[in-house]
């Protein structure tokens, strides 16, 4: 049995789940709506505040479509409760970030600056102190959407190991490379 299918989701108060035909569900809370589509052949109920996902058979597939909707789901309910919000920072002499409304710019050391459109569920803040580098907050309640946008903004330029400049997530540790020695 799978560990994390078999764990049944909390629905706390102020959260609703509808489960519709085709096993479409919709979570609302107090930091908006999620949807999402579940396998047809996996079974959902909701008891006593709880969802608890079921599978038909035992065969790998349905094991791993088990625990992956299971996530899914309490992600879903995490976000509309919770939110989520991921940090990245900005590390390198000239490199700049700021935001005007959900356009951010970003300075990064090409010769053209960086337009990203960020999408509208996600709210960007950047903060920029003197002497520290520029921190970019991301915060939604879709897990997958931020992710895949700190995901996009990081790619722009990653943070290479000889000094360790780029764009990389507040607390990441970056594996560094001694540079080349000097000839005897």
């Amino acid at each position: 049995m799978s560990r994390i299918g078999k764990n049944p989701v909390s629905v706390p108060s102020g959260v609703t789940i509808d489960i519709t035909k085709g096993n479409l569900v919709t979570v609302k809370g107090p930091k908006g709506e999620l949807i999402q589509q579940v396998h047809p052949e996996l079974g959902l109920n909701i008891e006593d505040g709880e969802l608890t996902v079921t599978r038909p058979n035992e065969s790998k597939r349905m094991r791993s479509f088990h625990g992956l909707y299971r996530s899914l789901i309490h992600n879903m309910v995490v976000g509309v409760t919770e939110g989520y919000t991921k940090e990245l920072e900005v590390v390198g002499v000239g490199y700049r970030a700021e935001n005007k409304g959900n356009l951010l710019i970003l300075t990064l050391g090409y010769s053209h600056p960086i337009y990203f459109m960020i999408p509208a569920e996600v709210a960007v803040e950047t903060v920029s102190a003197k002497g520290k580098a520029p921190v970019i907050k991301l915060s939604s309640n879709d897990k997958q959407l931020i992710g895949q946008v700190a995901a996009k903004i990081r790619a722009f330029r990653k943070p290479e190991p000889y000094k360790g400049k780029g764009i990389k997530f507040v607390g990441e540790e970056i594996r560094r490379k001694a540079g080349k020695t000097a000839a005897k």
